[in-house]
Parts: C-alpha cells; sequence; structure tokens
C-alpha cells in the first residue's frame, strides 16, 4: 500500500502544477502544502535533506527572485548550516520545489522520470 505523499509546492507554479497533475495521475494520495503559507520549518527541512541524501545547496530555488535579491550565489558558501536552514524557513520563496517525501524519500524539482523511479507504484 502506498505512504501519503506531502507535497510542498507554491500553487502559481507551472512545474508544481505538472508534479501534482502526475502524482495524482498515478493515483497517489497527496497531502498539498502551499509552500509560502505553511513554510516548512528549519526542523522540518533538516529532516528532509537528511531523507534526500542531497546537499543542502540543492534546496535553494537559485532561479528565484528573491534569492538574487539577497545576493545569496555569493553569501551561502560562507554561512553555516544553520543559518542556510533559518534562511529557507524564513521565506518559501527561497525553497525549489516541489519537494515530495513520504517520510523516507524525497524528491526535489519535477522531472517526469525520477517520479516514475521514486513514485511510480
Amino acid at each position: 500500500m502506498s505512504r501519503k505523499l506531502t507535497v510542498y509546492q507554491y500553487p502559481k507554479c507551472g512545474t508544481c502544477r505538472n508534479a501534482v497533475k502526475s502524482l495524482q495521475a498515478k493515483g497517489r494520495e497527496l497531502d498539498l502544502r502551499h509552500i509560502v503559507e505553511e513554510t516548512p520549518t528549519a526542523e522540518e527541512l533538516k529532516a528532509i535533506v537528511a531523507a534526500s541524501g542531497l546537499p543542502l545547496k540543492k534546496f535553494f530555488n537559485t532561479s528565484g527572485e528573491k534569492y538574487k535579491e539577497l545576493g545569496l550565489k555569493d553569501k551561502l558558501p560562507s554561512m553555516s548550516e544553520e543559518e542556510q536552514y533559518k534562511l529557507l524557513a524564513s521565506n518559501g520563496m527561497l525553497i525549489k520545489r516541489p519537494i515530495v517525501t513520504d517520510g523516507k524519500r524525497v524528491t526535489v524539482g519535477y522531472k517526469e522520470e525520477e517520479y516514475e523511479q521514486a513514485w511510480g507504484e
């Protein structure tokens, strides 16, 4: 039996909408979280990053306006991990989306073939 998936997404984001459609087409039960209104806390983000096995920097929305506005490309390397988590938790627009997790596995962003492997039953 497949577990319910938590999807951190931004409803106006086309990539997020495509990801949600893809998961719904696979018949997955989804818990949709608005990444700006329900921004994950630093603790939640730590658990997500740990489960993903990916480096923390992969969770930053590097193409976002806020990222550029704050000059994070230059600032991130000198920030501590703790500061980076706090920063991500402070503004959902800084987080790369969508993030999908079942509590054990995590995908960041949306690629159909990656979804097929991770979330296709």
